[in-house]
């Protein structure tokens, strides 16, 4: 039976992959967006795009009435800008306040979702070097840490309403064509390619294609709840993925960026692109989720066929 389903950041990286799927199944999409006429050349097959201001409630409540679930993951991009104090307020106020909303419009609606999917980060706990971070480890100290945390907390608040709270903690995402791996795999198509500071730091990364069936697996199952760890189930170091992309291009990975110059160009940024966090998908692993792509080779070959190099 198809699910009434609203999503919010829905026109993003994540979102765009999350909404084909849900439309391929017969879900029925509404869409919260700041641009409507720009989601719907974006995203022509929801049912319907709401104009989403999340400081003005009023405007938007009466929507969540009679809807199964809503997928929030709209939030100020961290890449977007330098992190201006000003910049740093905004990324927190965006997820803080928007959240903050919803709940308060969950509560309003007369027939309320049955579960609640918000977005969050493996940022959540900080640079951790080689300690191993399941869903229960402690939040980290780090701008993103409590970014993350202050986001799961207002998130957690809908329980109140016996509505379900799933919090993802979504990992560095490889897709094809653009955002992280892409940014990684220029310098090699340029014979300069190499890994980011000492290279040791553990890179948890996901490919898209298994992100979306964390978030659909989430949407599906009522026994998830609180945070999930949504990486693949083999963390690599930074070097070692570097060193797979050289292998798949037939290019040099022995050029490095050093730390200090990273901190130089994206200042306190940098320091999360640096860090080192170990996470595995306890969560997942123990509710029997299938990842498709596991493995990192089978995910980089998969998205780096037809690179256009080798």
């Amino acid at each position: 039976m198809s699910k009434k389903i609203i999503v919010t950041g829905a026109t993003g990286l994540i979102g765009t992959n999350i909404c084909k799927e849900l439309f391929n199944r017969g879900d029925l999409l509404t869409v919260f967006t700041r641009y409507p006429d720009k989601a719907k050349n974006k995203l022509p097959y929801a049912k319907e795009f709401i104009e989403w201001d999340y400081n003005k409630p009023d405007n938007w409540k009466d929507h969540l009435n009679s809807k199964d679930a809503v997928i929030h993951l709209a939030g100020a991009n961290l890449f977007a800008k330098r992190w201006t104090e000003e910049y740093k307020k905004k990324i927190m106020e965006s997820r803080e306040i928007s959240t903050r909303n919803f709940i308060k419009a969950i509560d309003d609606a007369i027939v309320k979702p049955k579960v609640f999917i918000c977005a969050s980060g493996i940022g959540y706990y900080g640079d951790s070097g080689d300690k191993i971070l399941k869903e229960s480890s402690p939040p980290g100290n780090s701008f993103i840490a409590k970014v993350c945390k202050k986001w799961e907390g207002i998130a957690s608040e809908v329980e109140k309403y016996n509505v379900r709270r799933v919090s993802i903690r979504t990992g560095i995402v490889l897709n094809r064509g653009y955002g992280t791996l892409e940014k990684i795999v220029l310098p090699f198509k340029f014979f300069v390619g190499g890994t980011l500071g000492t290279g040791k730091q553990w890179f948890p990364w996901i490919h898209i294609q298994d992100l979306v069936k964390i978030y659909l697996f989430a949407l599906d199952n009522n026994e998830v709840k609180g945070a999930i760890n949504a990486v693949s189930p083999n963390p690599v170091r930074l070097k070692e993925l570097t060193d797979e992309i050289g292998k798949i291009l037939h290019r040099p990975s022995f050029f490095r960026v050093p730390a200090f110059a990273l901190r130089i160009a994206l200042g306190e940024f940098a320091d999360e692109i640096l860090a080192s966090t170990r996470v595995i998908p306890e969560k997942s692993e123990r509710y029997n989720f299938n990842f498709r792509f596991g493995n990192l080779r089978n995910a980089l070959e998969d998205l780096l066929k037809d690179s256009g190099t080798g």
